[in-house]
């Protein structure tokens, strides 16, 4: 088959004859897949590029629905030889040979022609190249605002090959040949001064002077009344060569010439404006950014060679001591740059010299890149060579900027590099990472202090040009004595600024009177102290401002909400609003998020040393308690709300100055989990590093359901693990018992089955010498789940009956209808569906007289298995057909496709392949969006069963 994206969108059968695949939308949808062809096409991205306006009421179905119709109809007319249309993880996928998708043959043949330098070549390429298209891309189904969104990279491949092939048919003297297709091509694009400098150069070698003398006046009165600006010197020049009759402008006598001097930007391809659903990872620019005029060009010229060597990667290091300005460098200039990365931009603070909390692992910065790059959890792999793996391949052959910001050395870094040609790497650290510059090709930049100049354009920048040029001597002295740091010019200019009737030089007399440093920022000049020139700012704070920054030493980043930071402070939001906004004002804090606060490490520091420090009003344990308090009943809150059938804990007792969260639905209550989520981390080991140790195994507890749903195994198990530490030192059995059990479950989950094991025996001994029952039968379930994962299914039974023996001892009616349809679920595994049928029968009345719809669902699929295995078909699809829908209202999709594709068996084995084709088919598109492996036998499935 033959896809035509180039023009009207056409499909063409074997023998050239069109094929109709349907209605407008429908086309559009494919032939939006078949541009990004091999690479899913977020599903966002579609429902905003198919309706702008008004979305349809459910748009994933309906995206189902398109795909179901467009392989139908392709299928019917490909004699076997369909691109495969699927929904993936996040998204929509259309493969199929490139070759056979216009647009991408066409962007081959300009690839090739940019690497050839004979002229005859080239044009034979690009000849061919340029007739591929018959008009306006996707003409007749998408508009002109979409054009611009998804076309905008063939769009400028098309005036590149424009060009090209103008500079190949006038080197080789054919100007007559390529003047109707420039006459084209400055038609419709007029302003555009390299097609009108070559269309002038065709005009005067056909002896049409005077329209090309009229070509320049056109473009130069069009530019004067859009842009307010004149023609390029080049472009003039070339006027006044015409006008001079310049015998250099004479076509070449030999009609093979090699063509040289392409622009830079047409060799390059060009570059096309970033995806609504790229990541888009970067922090804030600075405002005011001044000098590093050295570095920029040095950063720039790296840019321009980038992709010149297709097999080499790009990567960046700026290095130089704390305060001096690295972040802020990288960030301005990745901004600057970020057009050239259509696929995202991604970043991460790998704080490697924070001296309060350990280094971000490059596992955990590649966690947070699989978040951003919409990779479902299921699909990381627990091996974590495998998850390098993968994320090397997800950004292979996309241009992605790698931001990683406060690199401590090598080993940190080198997991995090994409090993793709198209990716480019930028790292900030203070040590020079050698060891990078000389194993993997890195360019070393070297970021000092800013010049005496720079440093007065920064005061220049944020106090004015009257008042710096007033004082000039104190502006001097300030620039001498914060060593031309730029942190510490900015927490000099913030104080100023807020003090607008401080001389400066008052400023500058005190700061000289100063004593103090920061240690690590030491430039053995006492005058030039960082630690003095933010203590200065600090003691300008008023009390409850300045309260409020020392107790941010308190809390471990890497930033922090303004719910947590009113908790902290024990004052309401309101009264933390306002505090936070005077250290904001004072360069002391910056809201990189709206209502999420960091401070940068050097003030950080400062603050820490402040909260550690004697404190008159004993304000740190207490703040401590209330900081821990507070993520702890938030936390509880948001699982109440997301997961309200588990198990509970008596919580540590809550300061009531505490101001936790509260959540109106499932969706905020996880929405708030992932946004705190590397809060809590670091929150769950400042509490054991302080002793709180209570607080460290709720929260770890609290966490666990979370966990579990997001993938976040590691999390999971390394939570549990320092936990178990703060309770055994606690002397706590029970808290002992509960890590204990719930470790046993990670382990479960990261296929460590003798951990798991162990871990399990351990807590059900422990709740066995609590008295614990309901502990017991939890953990003795838990049991029968780990034996059944790793094929122990008559150990499993043992665990099970014995934990249906425990909660009923107890008269725990839940846990009973849970045990009952795991029991029976064993059964059917090992044949027995007889007593399979009648425990979940008995665990299905449990669940109706409790209410618990999600367990009739879990108890409903089992029986739906043990009926097929019967040869009871029409009960089997009754019970099947009766679960999907309370999985999906759960949104719990993997077990709803499990159950779909449960019940297209049993609609098969009933001897209805329609409609067992038709439950496949769904249970596949949810499996597909999950990335599960479990999609691979439903294709299989579908594939040999006739419909």
């Amino acid at each position: 088959m033959e896809f035509l994206l180039l023009g009207t969108l056409e499909v063409r059968d074997r023998v050239g004859e069109p094929v109709v695949v349907g209605r407008r939308q429908e086309r559009l949808l494919l032939g939006l897949l078949l541009l990004e062809v091999g690479r899913t096409v977020p599903t966002d991205r579609l429902v905003r590029l198919l309706w702008p306006e008004r979305p349809v009421q459910d748009p994933r179905a309906t995206l189902r629905t398109y795909v179901s119709r467009l392989r139908s109809r392709i299928a019917a007319s490909s004699d076997g030889a369909a691109p495969r249309l699927s929904v993936r993880p996040g998204g929509l996928l259309a493969e199929t040979d490139p070759e056979l998708v216009d647009a991408h043959r066409f962007a081959r043949q300009v690839h090739l022609a940019r690497a050839e330098a004979d002229a005859v070549r080239r044009a034979e390429l690009l000849g061919p190249a340029l007739a591929l298209w018959r008009g306006p891309l996707l003409a007749d189904v998408a508009s002109d605002g979409l054009r611009e969104l998804v076309g905008a990279e063939l769009t400028e491949q098309r005036l590149a090959a424009t060009w090209m092939y103008a500079d190949a048919e006038l080197a080789r003297g054919r100007h007559h040949e390529v003047l109707g297709a420039l006459a084209a091509a400055v038609a419709a694009y007029p302003l555009h001064e390299p097609l009108v400098g070559r269309f002038m150069l065709a005009l005067h070698r056909t002896g049409r002077d005077a329209d090309a003398l009229t070509a320049y006046q056109n473009l130069r009165a069009r530019m004067a009344e859009a842009l307010g600006a004149d023609p390029s010197p080049q472009l003039r020049d070339r006027y006044l060569a015409i006008l001079r009759q310049d015998p250099a402008l004479d076509p070449p006598e030999a009609s093979d010439h090699p063509v040289h001097g392409v622009p830079e930007k047409i060799a390059t391809g060009g570059y096309r404006a970033a995806g609504p659903d790229a990541p888009a990872q970067l922090p804030a620019a600075m405002s005011g950014f001044v000098g590093r005029e050295a570095q920029l060009v040095r950063l720039d010229a790296i840019l321009a060679a980038f992709g010149k060597q297709p097999t080499s990667m790009a990567i960046t290091v700026l290095s130089g001591t704390a305060g001096v300005g690295k972040t802020t460098l990288a960030v301005h200039w990745a901004h600057l740059v970020r057009d050239r990365f259509p696929d995202g931009q991604l970043y991460v603070d790998l704080r490697g010299f924070d001296t309060a909390e350990p280094a971000v692992s490059a596992i955990d910065a590649m966690h947070r890149f699989f978040d951003a790059l919409a990779v479902p959890p299921g699909q990381v792999p627990a091996d974590a060579q495998a998850q390098a793996a993968l994320y090397r391949s997800l950004l292979a052959g996309r241009r992605i900027l790698v931001v990683l910001d406060n690199a401590r050395d090598v080993e940190q870094v080198r997991p995090l590099l994409p090993g793709s040609a198209t990716c480019l790497v930028l790292v900030t650290s203070r040590n020079q990472l050698i060891g990078l510059v000389a194993a993997a090709g890195a360019h070393s930049i070297a970021v000092d202090p800013l010049s005496a100049a720079e440093s007065r354009a920064l005061f220049r920048c944020r106090l004015g040009a009257i008042r710096v040029a007033a004082e000039t001597p104190a502006v001097d002295a300030l620039v001498t004595m914060c060593a031309q740091l730029p942190l510490a010019l900015a927490v000099v200019a913030a104080r100023a600024a807020v003090h607008p009737g401080l001389p400066l030089e008052a400023l500058a007399a005190e700061l000289h009177a100063s004593r103090g440093s920061l240690d690590g920022f030491d430039t053995g000049d006492p005058a030039t102290n960082v630690r003095h020139v933010i203590s200065l700012s600090y003691q300008a704070l008023e009390a409850e401002a300045a309260r409020l920054f020392r107790l941010l030493g308190l809390h471990p980043g890497p930033d922090i909400g303004l719910a947590a930071a009113a908790s902290l402070a024990g004052v309401p939001v309101p009264s933390a609003r306002t505090q936070l906004t005077v250290l904001e004002r004072a360069s002391l804090v910056t809201e990189h998020r709206p209502g999420r606060y960091v401070v940068h490490d050097l003030l950080r520091i400062y603050a820490a040393e402040l909260a550690a420090g004697p404190d008159p009003d004993a304000e740190r344990w207490p703040a401590l308690r209330r900081m821990f308090g507070y993520y702890l009943r938030s936390a509880d809150v948001a699982d109440r709300v997301a997961y309200p059938h588990r198990d509970r804990i008596t919580l540590a007792r809550a300061d009531p100055l505490i101001v936790h969260e509260s959540f109106a639905s499932v969706d905020q209550a996880l929405a708030w989990l992932a946004a705190e989520h590397s809060v809590l981390l670091a929150v769950i080991i400042r509490a054991v590093n302080t002793r709180f140790d209570t607080h460290a195994w709720q929260l770890a507890w609290t966490l666990m359901n979370f966990f579990d749903r997001r993938g976040h195994w590691n999390d999971w198990a390394a939570t549990h693990m320092v936990a178990l530490a703060a309770a055994t030192r606690l002397k706590d059995l029970a808290a002992q018992a509960h890590i204990l059990r719930g470790l046993g479950r990670a382990d479960v989950w990261l296929g460590r089955h003798d951990a798991a094991r162990r871990h399990l025996e351990d807590a059900l001994e422990l709740f066995d010498q609590l008295g614990d029952r309901e502990g017991q039968a939890r953990t003795q379930l838990a049991l029968g789940w780990a034996a059944g994962e790793c094929g122990r299914d008559r150990a499993a039974l043992e665990y099970l009956y014995q934990a249906l023996d425990t909660y009923r001892s107890v008269g725990h009616r839940p846990g009973q209808s849970s045990a009952l349809n795991m029991i029976g679920w064993t059964h059917d595994k090992l044949g027995d569906f007889e007593q399979a049928l009648a425990n979940c029968q008995r665990a299905l009345v449990l669940q109706h007289d409790l209410g618990d719809r999600r367990g009739q669902a879990h108890t409903l699929d089992s029986l739906g298995l043990i009926h097929r295995h019967l040869g009871h078909h029409a009960e089997a699809v009754a019970c099947y057909e009766q679960a999907p829908n309370t999985f999906r209202a759960r949104g719990e999709p993997y077990h709803e496709a499990g159950t779909l594709a449960r019940l297209g068996d049993a609609h098969h084995a009933a001897g209805h392949p329609g409609l067992a084709r038709d439950a496949w088919h769904h249970a596949l598109q949810i499996l597909e969006e999950l990335g599960h492996p479990d999609a691979d036998p439903i294709r299989i499935r579908l594939a040999t069963t006739a419909g």
